[in-house]
């Protein structure tokens, strides 16, 4: 996989059962990152304000999302979270189902392009997209992401 995952902690992973709304889904995935002094608490806020302003940029097909806001709202380190949900969660009520969240916080431009290369190796076909999806635990998850299964 690419160099991008070497970012990629264990710690950073999480599989959740649901959450009550997009809003609730931000805060989720975003979450490990500020735990981890990786971006601001403030981080959540800005990407909820640019989906209200700009609709959700990130939602990449069905099940995937790259949540992301720009490197000046709030980003202080490189690095990924991943969260996933049993229960799908929509951004808008006409659009995807959406079950595995990569949250990024990324220092510069080069970052947000490298990681949206990986992830479309990553979930070029539905067999890796369900492997992700069928994960049972954190470490199943990491080993896709960088490509040790």
């Amino acid at each position: 996989m690419k160099q991008i995952y070497d970012m990629l902690k264990l710690e950073n992973i999480k599989i959740l059962a649901g959450v009550k709304d997009w809003k609730e889904a931000i805060y989720t995935a975003v979450q490990p990152l500020v735990d981890g002094g990786y971006c601001e608490a403030r981080y959540s806020d800005e990407i909820i304000k640019n989906t209200e302003k700009l609709g959700p940029y990130y939602v990449l097909c069905e099940n995937v999302a790259l949540i992301h806001g720009s490197t000046e709202q709030g980003v202080i380190k490189r690095q990924i979270a991943i969260t996933l949900l049993k229960e799908p969660v929509k951004f808008k009520e006409d659009g995807y189902d959406v079950r595995i969240l990569v949250t990024l916080a990324a220092t510069d431009a080069e970052s947000h392009m490298e990681v949206l290369q990986a992830m479309s190796e990553l979930f070029e076909s539905k067999e890796s997209t369900q492997r992700v999806l069928d994960a049972s635990n954190e470490k199943e998850i990491y080993d896709l992401f960088v490509g040790t299964v």
